[in-house]
């Protein structure tokens, strides 16, 4: 049996993701497009013009949008920003620095704090754990 190389494709939709890019806003070409992993990467390395654009001035997909704000992609939802925003439209909000914005930073790093104290105390756990089964060995 041998074994043939193949190079790995996804959708448009995937790559966009990948690339941090509303999908949207791409050449047509590119939304109909099926990219190889090999064509992603060279994108990720040496971007196309249009590529940089849009990463520079947007649109920008709400992840991007959310996390430039330093807020999650619900915080967005609940103050009525559903739609991509581009990076000037970004700066004027972190500009005026509204209210909402303040109060969903601060719930983004109450979930950030908890997160971790989660993810510590897991730890923590598997750590007894393991010193537990470690002396039952003996």
């Amino acid at each position: 049996m041998t074994s043939r190389k193949t190079s790995q494709s996804m959708k448009a939709a995937t790559a966009a993701k990948k690339l941090g890019i509303y999908l949207p806003a791409a050449p047509q070409e590119f939304q109909e497009a099926t990219i190889t992993r090999t064509e992603l990467m060279e994108m990720q390395a040496n971007p196309p013009e249009w590529l940089a654009d849009l990463r520079r001035n947007g649109p920008h997909p709400r992840s991007i949008v959310a996390a430039r704000l330093g807020i999650s992609i619900s915080g967005l939802n609940r103050n009525g920003y559903a739609d991509p925003l581009t990076t000037e439209e970004i700066n004027d909000i972190r500009r005026e620095e509204p209210k909402w914005l303040v109060i969903e930073r601060q719930v983004a790093q109450e979930v950030k704090a908890e997160d971790e104290r989660i993810a510590k105390e897991a730890r923590l756990k598997a750590e007894k754990a393991a010193r537990r089964a470690k002396r039952e060995e003996r």
